[in-house]
């Protein structure tokens, strides 16, 4: 089981800890809602809890709680820009539908 992020999240996620003054990497989980049934959620984290399972990369630790990861496993965190907009991307091989509005997935 692996979650992976790309150098260009590692980046945004290092400077923003960096610009906060304290965090030790990321939390990434799901929760129940939307039209399709779950949606990510990342937060920035200042600690790590005693369940996480803890991957790391570019030297950024990605936080997942034991509940998360079935519906996790094999993706990776990517930081884009496209047009205007910037933000997490999450690249999902478990990923089987997304509802039309982008804001849940279903496994």
């Amino acid at each position: 089981m692996a979650v992976t992020l790309t150098e260009a999240a590692a980046r945004h996620v290092k400077r923003y800890i960096a610009k906060r003054g304290k965090g030790v990497g990321v939390r990434l989980g799901v929760k129940t809602t939307g039209c399709s049934g779950l949606a990510y959620k990342l937060e920035y984290a200042d600690d790590v809890a005693p369940e996480d399972v803890v991957f790391e990369g570019h030297e950024v630790k990605i936080l997942i709680d034991p509940k998360s990861l079935p519906y996790l496993d094999g993706t990776e965190l990517d930081f884009v820009r496209e047009g205007l907009n910037e933000g997490f991307k999450f690249r999902n091989p478990r990923e089987k539908d997304k509802c039309g509005c982008g804001e849940s997935f279903r496994v």
